[in-house]
Order: structure tokens, then C-alpha cells, then sequence
């Protein structure tokens, strides 16, 4: 299991190669699923930038319980969570969630669970920027929480 808060770029294929390579097909894994996140523009094309703002050892320690909490929930063979922080522009990859499990079953369900919570529940806060020179607060969703009610 594997969680990285971090500022910098990820390149995907190189992380889901690596992942699919490592721990995750040592340990007899049928179904690996990743998901990918990316920063989407406002409505209109107003975006021009989301910052994203986190508590480092909160977040850090946050997204490990809740990786452990699916690596047992679905008994995975592996996990992985990639957040970013910082200055992001729409089209940029803000996460990624991967899941290596016996069956593909559990892969999905434990990659949408770690998803949700993402969503809903980690301690990033994001502020969207405007072309506009406007600022504020990205709102919880109410479906994103009730998403996260299913698990």
C-alpha cells in the first residue's frame, strides 16, 4: 500500500506500470482498476486555476486509514492514492486511486470506495480561481456525501 501526498506532476502510465508490476501482481492479483482525476474547467470555461491547500502529517495520516481501512474491507493485494496540491489548471491530473485485488469485483468497489472518500471526506480544501480575477471555496456536494453513505 502505497499513499503520496504530493506537489509535483505524476506520469500514469508510469504509475499504473509500476503498480500493475510490483506488489500488486507478486500477490496473485486477477483485477487491478485505477482511476484517474483530472481538474475540470467551471461551466462557461471560467476556470483558470484550483488551489488545492492541506495540513501535511493530517492528510498523510487520513489517507493511510482509510487505504488500510480497503486493503482490508476487499482484502487487497495492493493500494495505491496519489493527491496533489498546490496551483492546478484545468486538464491536470489532481489524483489517481489504483486497486489490486483477486477478483475484479472487489478492485472496482475498493477504488470507487477510496474515491468517494476522497470526495468527501479527506482534508484537502480547494479554491477555485476565475478568469475573472473571482475566488472562492469549492462546497461540499450533497451527492458526493451521499456516495459516501453507501459504504
Amino acid at each position: 500500500m502505497q499513499v503520496r501526498v504530493q506537489q509535483e506532476r505524476f506520469d500514469l502510465g508510469a504509475e499504473s506500470e509500476a503498480f500493475a508490476a510490483g506488489a500488486a501482481a507478486a500477490a496473485g492479483a486477477g483485477g487491478i482498476v485505477t482511476f484517474t482525476g483530472v481538474v475540470r474547467d467551471a461551466e462557461g470555461g471560467g476556470l483558470a486555476a484550483m488551489e488545492i491547500e492541506h495540513y501535511p502529517a493530517m492528510t498523510q495520516k487520513a489517507l493511510e486509514q482509510i487505504a488500510s481501512e480497503a486493503m482490508q474491507r476487499w482484502s487487497l493485494a495492493d493500494a495505491l492514492v496519489i493527491h496533489r496540491y498546490g496551483r492546478l489548471v484545468p486538464g491536470e491530473k489532481i489524483m489517481m486511486v489504483a486497486a489490486a485485488a483477486r477478483h475484479r469485483k472487489d478492485a472496482f468497489e475498493a477504488a470507487e470506495f477510496l474515491m468517494d472518500y476522497l470526495k468527501s471526506r479527506a482534508p484537502f480544501w480547494k479554491k477555485e480561481i476565475l478568469h475573472s480575477g473571482a475566488a472562492g471555496w469549492v462546497q461540499a456536494k450533497t451527492s458526493d456525501e451521499d456516495a459516501l453513505e453507501r459504504w
